[in-house]
């Protein structure tokens, strides 16, 4: 026979009771933990340590991670402890981060789903700005992307480690998915505008569709999402955060060619982060004008089990035929065998600049 209404909705008012009374004791606990996260703070201060450690975030993310027996699977945890350490941060020392703006880019999502809501974000017009804000201690942290899984390298963030002293302390991974906004239908669509890079990697999708449209190349993806605001007939591609802050409805989701677009970020700082056992390594280097310098530096990874996972270059612009090569290797500068084969590599070079070792994203955010 079947519950009746009032049954169920006894039933129902029971477990809201129960949430509500767990509820309170989260609270409760959540403001036991502040106040301990407050005299983190005052030691963290004492002794002239950042606010921010790549190695505990990486630490804490991983222990709840194995203390949960679920239903909730990691990824929601994860995201409810991001946002927790987010208002620890701002309880210790609110942080300042840059990020290549204007709000509402990629760099901003990955900033906002990294640290989250309680942090002082503030949009920079170049990737230098970025370096150079954080250099001069202006802001904390600073997140430049690196690289795109269907783009490549991000050269002017390379060119960047050329000019600005500053250590790679995290790096953050996310899924980009690209998407169509407009504040009108589509079949009004008469302009789409983004970045280049944006428009290459919906190239399949927008040629079946809208052949007639103009395509208006932007400085960035956010950017666009301003102008299809306020002009009518113009949509932008992009994200989900720049349809919200300006008010755009997104017309078709998710239109990037690969669904598998992966953009990596780096976290930048003037403190390195400490061991992990799950890390990398970033370098910068340029080759002896020798024969088989190049080959010579590699051997020295090669020959101590130490895994290359990239390696990209870039002209040096102080010498014509000049190169440097940007690397990352897997392991921390404090592991002896990453440690040796550096040493060694560093005879084969005219110059090594180690830019940072810092824990591995375990998966997108």
């Amino acid at each position: 026979m079947a519950e009746t209404p009032d049954k169920n909705e006894a039933q129902l008012d029971r477990l809201r009771e129960q949430i509500d009374a767990l509820d309170r004791k989260i609270v409760e606990l959540l403001n036991e933990r502040a106040r301990v996260v407050v005299e983190v703070g005052k030691a963290k201060l004492n002794a002239g340590y950042p606010v921010y450690a790549p190695e505990r975030e990486h630490a804490v993310l991983q222990h709840i991670t194995e203390l949960s027996k679920g239903p909730l699977p990691p990824q929601s945890l994860q995201a409810i402890y991001r946002e927790l350490m987010s208002g620890s941060f701002a309880l210790e020392k609110p942080l300042r981060i840059s990020y290549l703006g204007p709000e509402g880019s990629f760099s901003h999502q990955a900033a906002t789903r990294k640290f989250g809501a309680s942090i002082e974000y503030y949009p920079m017009a170049t990737i230098p700005a970025v370096f150079d804000e954080v250099a001069r201690k202006r802001c904390d942290l600073g997140i430049v992307p690196i690289e795109n899984s269907y783009g490549g390298g991000v050269v002017d963030t390379m060119d960047s480690f050329i000019d600005v002293q500053v250590a790679v302390c995290a790096e953050v991974v996310t899924e980009i998915h690209h998407n169509l906004l407009a504040n009108c239908p589509p079949e009004q669509i008469t302009v789409i505008a983004s970045k280049p890079e944006v428009f290459a990697q919906c190239r399949e999708w927008l040629s079946g569709r809208f052949k007639k449209t103009d395509f208006v190349p932007t400085s960035s993806s956010a950017r666009a999402a301003e102008m299809a605001a306020s002009e009518k007939g113009l949509a932008a591609i992009g994200s989900t955060l720049a349809a919200e802050l300006n008010q755009l409805r997104i017309v078709f989701a998710n239109i990037e060619d690969n669904p598998n677009n992966l953009t990596r970020f780096l976290v930048l700082s003037k403190s390195p982060a400490k061991r992990t056992g799950n890390d990398r390594t970033a370098m910068m280097f340029t080759v002896r004008d020798k024969p088989g310098a190049l080959v010579s530096v590699l051997k020295a990874f090669s020959d101590r089990g130490v895994n290359l996972s990239s390696i990209h270059s870039r002209p040096s612009r102080r010498r014509n035929w000049e190169y440097y090569f940007f690397t990352e290797a897997e392991g921390h500068l404090e592991d002896v065998h990453l440690a040796e084969a550096i040493d060694n590599a560093k005879g084969h070079c005219g110059e090594l600049h180690v830019l940072g070792s810092f824990p591995q994203s375990a998966e997108p955010l």
